[in-house]
């Protein structure tokens, strides 16, 4: 019965932490002279604190809570390539960090797992954008792959071509967006964690 509930609390958290992180998808903002398709949000933040205090196979779960509650508000208009890539980015940038900090708690682990998670994060990122998502968008709109680029060259003149895309845009967009991720994780985890493991029955 105690297992049970152990259990029940979990799933609980888990859902909170996957809601919050759907709440903070609409809470975003472009940045300066990057791609105009790309905002900044901390979606990512309840998808890592919920992976340090309970495991990676959690992080999963919020990431999937996450990205099903914002489809049940607003559907989708990418017919599921965004919310495909938004799961693999969310996968590639929590699940390193993870896996890093679980074999030695620490926080130098922590600090070197989310390093780790933000480098590999942007490097799938060059790929699902140029190779899934810039291309469904085009053939979406009628366009071809370089007007889309002209789009970000107007933004940014430094951009154009899909090689200068990728160091000057999507690369610097991600670092940006997971490095302040990781910031605030590493400051408010060992606070929020404590709590939240009591409730979770985790230690």
């Amino acid at each position: 019965m105690k297992t049970s509930q152990m259990n029940v609390k979990k799933i609980v958290l888990i859902g909170m932490l996957g809601a919050i992180g759907a709440i903070l998808m609409f809470i975003r903002t472009p940045l300066p002279f990057m791609p105009p398709f790309m905002d900044f949000d901390l979606a990512s933040l309840p998808e890592m604190i919920g992976g340090f205090a309970l495991g990676p196979m959690a992080a999963v779960f919020i990431i999937l809570v996450k990205i099903l509650a914002k489809f049940a508000m607003l559907g989708t208009s990418s017919m599921f390539t965004g919310e495909i890539q938004n799961f693999l980015l969310s996968c590639a940038y929590v699940l390193p960090a993870v896996w890093i900090y679980d074999r030695h708690k620490s926080k130098k682990s922590a600090i070197q797992g989310m390093v780790v998670g933000t480098v590999i994060c942007a490097i799938v990122a060059v790929f699902t954008n140029l190779y899934i998502i810039i291309p469904f968008y085009a053939s979406l709109g009628n366009m071809t792959v370089q007007s889309i680029i002209d789009m970000c060259s107007a933004v940014s003149p430094i951009i154009t071509n899909t090689v200068t895309l990728a160091i000057f845009g999507i690369i610097p967009f991600n670092l940006i967006k997971n490095g302040v991720a990781s910031i605030i994780t590493y400051v408010v985890y060992k606070k929020i964690s404590i709590p939240m493991k009591k409730f979770a029955g985790e230690r």
